[in-house]
């Protein structure tokens, strides 16, 4: 791929490398020829000073840093270092943009940075896989059979492949989501099945099938049959709940055709109680995006016309209090226009303080900081729509070194 940078040029693996000498700089000064040398910081820094100051840096740059020297790639591999990186800030998340509709490849945009970098996904083999990330962790699962699902972490490549999980081989819709622990990095990954009752269009049978790293097994927790809804592909993992977008399926009178639902994960109810648990979504979608930002609960979602609830008219972000969604942004309508043709779907997702949005049709990429309540384009990601149905689509996940499944 042309116009990235390579990750594989920046990758360090966790062997030492033999590599020679860092060399002290000198040079002279033009000014009445006198010489001046400067002093290698590898030469003047003990190693816990050293280290400190490397786990400060964007991980990019630890990456590059690990391959300045012998040195300098020992301390960034040593799992003290790792310990020390793993308690500073989170890293900004980046977001890897799919370039083909058949297979994985791709460019990961880094904010901090404001660059693409070429990076191949381990265990992945097509765009259209669900993907669900925490926490330096992506989990992916195969579209078709949906019953093979991947933990990795795509900056070291670690990766582990989970046991099947259990209930229907093939289900007509399915919701991944994973939410790991900062502390232990145990962490759950959640697969929601709906199928619909068969000769009923209005029933569709859901499962939760929980899987915990601890004990390496999956639970089915519950099971309920709901009515007048389905569920769809839309969960995300906040502080211990399970959130599940619903979609309407008729029979009934509903205001808006998305509705949300929610499981306790730690009380693992078996009784069918997630109707009851149903929150309106604020208004008329035209689709709704779910993320984790900081434990609490985001949705971006299209807006649609009054008359025309198809019709995306502009794009909101709401935060769940409670059970009252908050208008925190709307996005201008420069921006809104500057994805081109915008159609009623889109891909979204964010963590930390950063969100991205992604129109399907093109490879510009919105990213809008939360705090800052500023919207802002990427850098041009670098690939070009060569034909009209090309599609383009992406993940977040959070950069991290220490974290394997």
């Amino acid at each position: 791929m042309e116009g990235g940078t390579s990750w594989v040029s920046h990758c360090f693996d966790h062997t030492a490398r033999d590599m020679g000498e860092f060399d002290s700089l000198s040079e002279l000064s033009d000014e009445g020829h006198k010489e001046v040398t400067s002093v290698s910081v590898n030469l003047i820094l003990p190693d816990d000073l050293l280290e400190r100051i490397l786990t400060y840096l964007p991980i990019a740059s630890i990456i590059r840093a690990g391959c300045v020297c012998k040195r300098w790639h020992e301390i960034v591999s040593s799992k003290r270092f790792l310990w020390n990186f793993s308690h500073v800030l989170s890293q900004k998340p980046w977001y890897f943009m799919f370039i083909s509709s058949v297979d994985p490849t791709g460019y990961a945009y880094d904010p901090v940075l404001r660059k693409w970098y070429s990076i191949q996904l381990p265990c992945i083999d097509t765009p259209n896989w669900f993907i669900a990330s925490s926490c330096g962790l992506v989990c992916f699962m195969e579209n078709d059979s949906r019953s093979k699902p991947y933990v990795c972490n795509p900056i070291t490549k670690w990766c582990k492949k989970l046991e099947e999980p259990p209930g229907l081989k093939i289900s007509d819709y399915s919701a991944l989501a994973i939410s790991v622990n900062r502390v232990s990095h145990n962490y759950n990954v959640s697969i929601v099945k709906s199928k619909q009752v068969p000769g009923n269009f209005f029933q569709w049978d859901l499962s939760i099938h929980i899987y915990d790293s601890k004990t390496m097994c999956w639970v089915t927790p519950l099971t309920e049959v709901l009515t007048g809804w389905r569920a769809g592909d839309e969960s995300v993992i906040c502080d211990g709940v399970l959130y599940l977008l619903i979609y309407s399926t008729g029979g009934g009178t509903p205001v808006n055709r998305h509705g949300l639902i929610t499981y306790n994960l730690s009380s693992r109810s078996p009784h069918g109680l997630l109707m009851r648990t149903l929150i309106p979504v604020p208004c008329s979608l035209t689709c709704g995006r779910l993320m984790n930002l900081k434990e609490k609960l985001v949705m971006v979602g299209g807006i649609g016309k009054q008359d025309r609830p198809d019709i995306i008219k502009g794009i909101g972000i709401w935060i769940l209090n409670g059970k009252e969604w908050q208008e925190i942004a709307r996005m201008p309508h420069k921006f809104f226009q500057g994805f081109g043709e915008f159609d009623e779907l889109f891909a979204s997702s964010g963590t930390d303080d950063l969100i991205y949005i992604q129109s399907y049709g093109a490879p510009a990429l919105l990213v809008f900081d939360i705090n800052r309540k500023q919207w802002k384009w990427s850098q041009k990601c670098p690939v070009t729509k060569r034909f009209p149905l090309q599609l383009f689509t992406g993940f977040c996940f959070e950069p991290r070194l220490e974290i394997a499944p």
